[in-house]
């Protein structure tokens, strides 16, 4: 059983992720009976390069960040891990997200037997304007 605490979740991301996904450095927040709260730390390392003007997380990271969040939901949703894949990842940029700590919110639209979609909104910590959002799918591997 997945009891929602940074505890557990780390033990999670190291069984399961790749070790750049651990250095994320994700921090559950919170959950309810429908998703979870995270946050994502300021990270310079996450920020893309070239070009004059603030300092922009890349989309790469917001990608791996709203698919390792919804796992990390369906998984505490669930009580237990359920081996999954990743079948559709659809990301929308609304604005940049300048460096900075980062709020996700992930609802869990559909936990089915088979299957799971997820919602991730981002936000710069304590902003109410959406910064990305991305609707993840995937196919559990086992019943």
């Amino acid at each position: 059983m997945i009891d929602f605490n940074t505890k557990e979740m780390s033990s999670l991301l190291a069984e399961v992720f790749a070790p750049w996904i651990q250095d994320l450095a994700i921090q559950p927040l919170g959950k309810d009976a429908t998703g979870a709260n995270f946050r994502l730390p300021q990270n310079p390392d996450l920020v893309r390069g070239g070009g004059d003007g603030p300092k922009v997380i890349c989309g790469q990271a917001v990608a791996a960040v709203a698919d390792t969040a919804s796992v990390l939901t369906i998984s505490a949703l669930n009580n237990r891990f359920r081996n999954c894949t990743t079948v559709d990842l659809s990301t929308n940029f609304l604005r940049p997200m300048l460096l900075g700590d980062v709020d996700i919110r992930i609802e869990a639209l559909s936990n089915g037997r088979r299957m799971a979609v997820t919602r991730a909104d981002l936000r710069a910590a304590g902003s109410d304007k959406l910064t990305a959002t991305a609707t993840c799918t995937f196919v559990y591997l086992e019943d």
